[in-house]
């Protein structure tokens, strides 16, 4: 290939994998670089490997014939070429930015040590690393503290207590998982974590992580009260990676920016995945990045109608195995003045179903539990069409539409 009319995508992850999968089939040749060492992953699926219910091969993801390992350093829009770490540089016609994202490192005391290293037994939880060295840590007995009780926070205390270890969850907020869930569900969540044996404190703010010789040993709150602590697992979200695309000067602003097509600010540099702010959104979610690399797929290979207008995103936690536990959230979970809502609890089988109709449009919704009605739901909210007349609201949540 000559250099005008290569494709280069940095980043092996799911975006990545996808899009270079995606150009293949099309009949277009695309080189990956991604800097883990592992074969690429399906990162959504990390917290079922540190449970012990997936060996890494079996999400592992079809990768493309020609992937480069090594760490990008820097891009050169001049002569269109990007630097690796071993000294190697590679050019490109087009350029794809599918960088991903980083783990939130809360700013608390001892988190460093003076080589500004995590101590021993402090973890994020982001990378196939990450996940390897935790399950390397896990025991029975342990004493955990999961700082954060998000989507990720909550997959991580599940799995650990899944593998025997003594779990705390910390979240600063009042709620487990509120950027998703209405306190109903929230409280299923947590009620759930408590069965396998999690101490859930929320509204808990860490102040300070204790260190002896390098490894850690307790976890501080800010009032005061310290939990013993043989690992800490940082779970406190992520943020777009975009050092890259700042360095080499492309509008950068919560996430890189893209338009319509995924372009930058340089028409030969395109974005998508967690590191893309499009139309004022960071999505920092799995089925955005699939969605954007389809549309870039078909964009690079020459098919120009193809658009990005932006992703109605569902969430899904699915946590399998003993104790097994569903959830699905999507739009809006709390109604406004006017809406109508329907909900069906069943705290014996800690069942929670509701939805948010607004001027007889499904705006919302949050599921608990068996999930058979997921998929009619999904495809009501994601189509905004008028809901059926011929039937009360709470057919809703009893139709079995396939999940």
């Amino acid at each position: 290939m000559t250099s005008n009319t290569r494709v280069v995508v940095i980043g092996a992850g799911l975006a990545g994998v996808r899009l270079a999968r995606r150009l293949g089939e099309l009949g277009t040749p695309v080189t990956l670089i991604g800097e883990e060492e592992h074969r690429p992953y399906n990162r959504v699926l990390l917290a079922e490997v540190l449970a012990g219910r997936y060996s890494p091969d079996v999400i592992a993801l079809p990768a493309p014939a020609e992937l480069v390992r090594g760490r990008v350093t820097g891009i050169d829009r001049e002569v269109r070429a990007v630097h690796l770490a071993d000294g190697s540089q590679t050019t490109y016609g087009t350029l794809v930015l599918a960088t991903g994202s980083n783990p939130v490192l809360p700013p608390l005391r001892g988190l460093f040590t003076p080589d500004h290293v995590l101590p021993e037994g402090v973890h994020a939880f982001r990378t196939m690393d990450d996940c390897l060295g935790l399950s390397k840590a896990v025991r029975p007995g342990v004493k955990a503290v999961v700082i954060g009780g998000g989507l990720l926070g909550v997959s991580a205390a599940r799995a650990l207590a899944r593998r025997g270890a003594q779990v705390v969850l910390a979240q600063q907020s009042e709620r487990l998982m509120e950027r998703q869930l209405d306190p109903n569900a929230s409280r299923l969540v947590a009620r759930h974590l408590g069965d396998l044996g999690v101490e859930v404190h929320t509204e808990c703010r860490v102040r300070d992580v204790r260190c002896v010789g390098g490894a850690v040993r307790s976890v501080e709150m800010h009032d005061g009260y310290a939990l013993d602590a043989d690992l800490v697992v940082l779970a406190c979200g992520v943020h777009p990676r975009v050092g890259l695309a700042q360095n080499a000067g492309l509008d950068v602003r919560k996430g890189v920016v893209v338009d319509d097509e995924l372009r930058t600010s340089d028409p030969h540099i395109r974005a998508i995945g967690d590191c893309v702010q499009h139309d004022g959104t960071v999505y920092g979610l799995a089925t955005p990045a699939l969605e954007q690399a389809d549309v870039l797929a078909e964009l690079l290979a020459g098919r120009t109608n193809a658009r990005y207008s932006g992703t109605r995103a569902l969430t899904r936690l699915t946590l399998a195995g003993e104790g097994f536990f569903d959830l699905a959230a999507f739009g809006e979970t709390e109604p406004r003045p006017g809406d109508d809502v329907v909900q069906l609890t069943d705290a014996t089988r800690g069942t929670y179903r509701k939805v948010v109709v607004r001027d007889d449009r499904l705006v919302g919704g949050v599921l608990v539990g068996e999930l058979g009605t997921v998929g009619a739901l999904a495809r009501a909210w994601e189509g905004a069409e008028p809901l059926p007349n011929d039937g009360p609201l709470l057919h809703l949540l009893t139709n079995d539409g396939g999940s």
